[in-house]
């Protein structure tokens, strides 16, 4: 059986129109799927969020949950920097997480986009962006997928300054990124990949633990003229609700929180783990009689020594925790120079509880992050050492 050429490229012609439809359906699939698991992670939660309740502010606040934080400080930039643009994957019609929904509509679409599935040239689009002037705004989709954009954050962005004498920079760039577990994320939608970039001199790295602080600090690391990555925890998107201010403010930059003071114990988290060790040291409290200074360390770099050392020194017994691995996790960072500073005033080992040293696993999840009863067992070990 023989088909002419004209009925070849018919059949060609329609076959790529079938995939080409086939692609869009899977997309919006993805999309959706995505939306869905943004919309109900709350039911995955193994804490419960305790909001800001003694917030003090001279302006306005609306009940925000994390994502519209975001947003806020967006829409906030926007308003007042006409230099400002924001860019990624799906931001135009408002990403997979909401976090840009209706800033296109009212910016233009010169100023918040769309770009290639490519993290390497969202981050290199945005180096050249800051360096010409721009306040860029780049979001890679997930942290997970931030590897791609290694070289240009880790050779290029941090570096811009010191190799050209000062001469140049893109200071004026943010990376924003969902981070952290999420309940069912799995190997490629889980990790927790701040310690990587805190190798890197010239960057800072910043994870927010609710809406309130994200918001400020999301401002601080935009204002900031270094450039920023920002990590944002999805599991708190819409788990996470407080009263945040209308208006454009900021929190320092390296400056760890004490969210609760104690005698006993230092406990120190960043981002979802804190809300952890909040309920750790509510249970220590109940069942042990242990006094635990909760401490929130906001920025991994550069991080606040001088707080958690000062501590330390009250306290005498510290306890780490992080999702991510437990090998070259940042709490080996904040472990070694808290033995350097405060080695006479210890009273037990500095305990980490991490993340094991495998992939993220999916339906094991449970079992792999640091839970509750994890920190609570190393709260004990502490005390009776």
């Amino acid at each position: 059986m023989s088909i002419s050429l004209s009925e070849a490229s018919k059949a060609m012609t329609c076959l790529h129109v079938s995939l080409l439809k086939l692609e869009i359906i899977v997309c919006r699939l993805d999309t959706h799927a995505m939306n869905a698991i943004s919309y109900h992670i709350e039911t995955d939660i193994e804490f419960k969020y305790k909001p800001k309740l003694n917030l003090k502010s001279e302006c306005p606040t609306t009940k925000m949950n994390l994502f519209q934080s975001v947003t806020s400080a967006l829409d906030n930039t926007l308003a007042s920097d006409p230099t400002a643009v924001i860019f990624g994957e799906d931001v135009a019609f408002g990403g997979v997480f909401r976090c840009t929904v209706g800033l296109r509509d009212k910016y233009g679409k010169d100023r918040v986009f769309n770009t290639p599935l490519c993290e390497q040239g969202i981050v290199g689009f945005g180096i050249g962006a800051a360096v010409a002037g721009a306040t860029a705004i780049a979001e890679i989709q997930f942290a997970d997928y931030i590897y791609p954009a290694f070289d240009q954050i880790v050779n290029e962005a941090a570096k811009y300054r010191y190799r050209s004498g000062n001469l140049f920079d893109c200071g004026n760039l943010t990376i924003r990124a969902p981070w952290g577990c999420v309940g069912h994320g799995s190997l490629y939608h889980s990790q927790s990949p701040e310690a990587f970039f805190a190798h890197c001199p010239g960057i800072k790295v910043v994870i927010p633990r609710g809406p309130v602080q994200c918001k400020g600090l999301l401002l601080s690391c935009i204002a900031d003229q270094n450039p920023c990555i920002f990590f944002e925890p999805k599991i708190l998107y819409r788990a996470a609700v407080e009263q945040v201010p209308t208006e454009a403010y900021t929190i320092p930059l390296s400056q760890a929180e004490v969210i609760q003071e104690g005698s006993d114990v230092t406990l120190v988290a960043w981002g979802t783990q804190i809300h952890v060790l909040r309920e750790v040291a509510n249970m220590a409290q109940e069942k042990l009689g242990v006094s635990c200074e909760l401490i929130d360390l906001q920025t991994i770099l550069p991080w606040d020594t001088e707080t958690i050392c000062k501590s330390v020194a009250k306290t005498g017994r510290l306890l780490i925790s992080h999702e991510a691995p437990i090998t070259g996790g940042f709490a080996a960072e904040i472990s070694s120079t808290v033995q350097e500073e405060c080695f006479l005033n210890l009273e037990a080992p500095i305990a980490r509880v991490c993340g094991y040293d495998t992939p993220f696993p999916h339906i094991f999840e449970p079992f792999y992050i640091p839970d509750k009863w994890k920190c609570f067992d190393a709260i004990k070990k502490l005390i009776s050492y």
